[in-house]
């Protein structure tokens, strides 16, 4: 289930929403310059991390520019999508922040078959 396109493209509009949440929360907490700066920057180092540390055979052409286990691109992926969730929440966007874990929580569970595959590669 975990390839199933329609499950792809909400993967990916999680990831968008995960940088959305992750600027949201440096606007409310960083003020003035430095808080654009952050509203930038963090969600660029987000994105970042996300690209560059991945398991090969998830990575377009078979080869992962930073190669990972697959104990540790969940890891990432749950620090990426926890602080996005912590961030909504700490903002004070409650609603927003239940609705976003929610969903995660069900693209999760629809692919429980890449959960389970991460669990056994060793990168």
């Amino acid at each position: 289930m975990a390839n199933n396109p329609i499950n792809l493209v909400f993967r990916f509009l999680l990831e968008l929403y995960a940088l959305y949440a992750m600027g949201y929360w440096s606007s409310h907490f960083f003020p003035g310059r430095v808080g654009i700066a952050f509203v930038i920057l963090i969600p660029l180092i987000a994105a970042i991390v996300w690209g560059v540390f991945r398991i090969p055979s998830e990575s377009p052409n078979g080869r992962a520019p930073v190669p990972v286990s697959g104990w540790m691109r969940l890891l990432i992926e749950t620090g990426f999508f926890g602080f996005a969730v912590w961030g909504l929440f700490n903002a004070g966007a409650i609603q927003a922040g239940t609705i976003f874990g929610s969903a995660l929580l069900l693209h999760y569970a629809l692919s429980y078959d890449r959960i389970a595959a991460l669990l056994r590669r060793q990168a």
